[in-house]
């Protein structure tokens, strides 16, 4: 092994052993999300037909007299998507925790990138 592959193998274990919770669940999200064919959330722009993947961190009804949505913020480590489901108030399998791979077109509301109506699959529960 050479000098330059210890330094380096040292480097990823002391920054291993000093990172915060936080940031090795994001990393593993985003080792996840590469596994699932998932485009990483920051790099999305608008008008883009993307496929995200990444775990369920809310999930919110939000009623409207004219239109009912569900909310639900997807985090993959690197940034969060907002799906929004319009005229619905429930989705059996869309809860807080669970991970799923959506697909649509990214838009861009209030500063948030948003995916309206995706198509969806549900990852088994680990």
């Amino acid at each position: 092994m050479s000098t330059d592959e210890r330094r380096g193998t040292l480097r990823r274990v002391l920054r291993r052993l000093t990172a915060t919770e936080a940031e090795i669940e994001a990393q593993e999200l985003r080792r996840e999300s590469a596994e699932h064919g998932g485009v990483p959330a920051r790099q999305c722009s608008r008008g883009e037909v993307v496929s995200v993947s990444g775990r369920l961190r809310t999930v919110v009804y939000t009623p409207r007299t004219n239109l009912p949505t569900l909310e639900a913020d997807l985090y993959d480590g690197s940034d969060v998507v907002t799906l929004v489901w319009l005229g619905r108030r429930h989705i059996a399998g869309i809860e807080p925790g669970r991970h799923l791979t959506a697909r649509g077109r990214v838009a861009v509301r209030d500063d948030r990138k948003v995916i309206y109506n995706p198509y969806y699959e549900l990852e088994p529960p680990k």
